[in-house]
């Protein structure tokens, strides 16, 4: 009878590594960081219909037309220079401040929470720079992702 619970508790313990694996897996980092830093203005289905866009003097873009608005192609460098701070957006704010905070900028010391998996992928240095590239590239591919045909 031992033996025999003893094996049912070690199938129930792979069962639930293997779905925490699984949802693991489908965890989008990319929807997390648009959620997080830009839905609040662009919306969470990226149309421009964020809860704080009625109380802006510009109005929001509808982010899921960036490659048809520009013959097809997804403009992966104009987004990243936007998200980045190198491409002047007045509704972001200035360089300094964007309207994200920090969040986007490599800095020496991140004033912020950073999740555990960008450590991760941050090599072995841990660098500020490599988060923040991975958070936009993240962004970035979402935003790829979502984009109407």
């Amino acid at each position: 009878m031992m033996r025999c619970g003893l094996k049912w508790l070690i199938l129930t313990g792979l069962a639930a590594g293997f779905a925490a694996s699984a949802q693991a897996e489908d965890f989008d980092i990319g929807k997390s960081e648009f959620q997080s830093s830009c839905a609040s203005c662009h919306g969470t289905d990226a149309k421009g219909k964020g809860p704080v866009s009625t109380q802006l003097k510009i109005p929001t873009p509808d982010l899921t037309m960036l490659a048809k608005n520009n013959n097809g192609v997804f403009p992966t460098n104009a987004v990243y220079e936007t998200i980045n701070g190198f491409k002047s957006i007045p509704a972001h704010g200035t360089r300094d401040m964007p309207i994200w905070g920090e969040r986007f900028n490599p800095i020496v010391n991140l004033p912020h929470h950073v999740d555990l998996s960008y450590w991760k992928l941050a090599g072995p240095d841990k660098s500020p720079e490599v988060v923040v590239r991975t958070r936009i590239l993240a962004v970035i591919d979402y935003l790829n992702r979502v984009q109407q045909k």
